[in-house]
């Protein structure tokens, strides 16, 4: 799926409402906070079995971690702390959801291998900008090629959370017991795609 790599196509759902939202002059930081305050509040819903009001919080805290982007840009407020503080914002937000969810409908297990494979699908990118030496940025994000490379990432992590949240409430036996334990096999094979690709343009090249 990757909907990461369709953020442009996708820019004009939510746009104008970060458009809006800048003319608050709400500073983008304190978006940031907003979603991670909102994906901590989920979390504990999840955690204690509240399940919709988990994942109507997890999607008011994704809706707000795409508009602290568009607030940084409208308002030319961009900084590279506020980068980095979204990068923190956002693994704290999915482990904490994460763990919350393979803790309470899974297993300790399942919330640890969840939460690691998690962190190292994202965290591939940072270690390859700096091994590698992606630097060049577009509109204030490093542009490289792991950005359309795998199919599996946080939109489509908290699309399958949220999904099958309303499973969870439903007469289908299928729930977030299950949901969790594909979120991981999922970003498994997704991360093993990053790392092929990885291995196939850089593993014979020498320093």
């Amino acid at each position: 799926m990757n909907l990461t790599s369709k953020r442009e196509s996708l820019k004009k759902l939510y746009y104008p409402l970060g458009e809006s939202l800048a003319r608050t002059g709400f500073p983008p930081n304190f978006i940031t906070l907003i979603s991670l305050f909102l994906g901590s509040i989920s979390a504990y819903f999840y955690f204690h079995h509240k399940t919709l009001s988990g994942a109507f919080l997890l999607a008011l805290s994704g809706l707000f971690d795409l508009l602290d982007g568009v607030v940084a840009r409208t308002t030319g407020k961009t900084t590279k702390f506020g980068a980095v503080f979204d990068w923190i914002a956002d693994k704290w937000v999915d482990g904490l959801v994460l763990g919350a969810i393979g803790f309470a409908y899974a297993s300790p297990f399942v919330a640890i291998v969840a939460i690691t494979l998690s962190m190292l699908h994202s965290f591939i990118k940072p270690v390859a900008y700096a091994e590698i030496g992606y630097t060049e940025r577009k509109k204030g994000k490093i542009v490289d090629p792991l950005e359309g490379v795998g199919f599996f990432g946080r939109p489509e992590t908290h699309i399958t959370i949220i999904l099958f949240s309303i499973l969870e409430r439903s007469p289908i036996p299928v729930g977030l017991g299950f949901g969790i334990k594909l979120v991981a096999l999922l970003t498994l094979a997704s991360l093993l795609m990053r790392i092929i690709y990885l291995y196939k343009k850089y593993g014979k090249e020498y320093e």
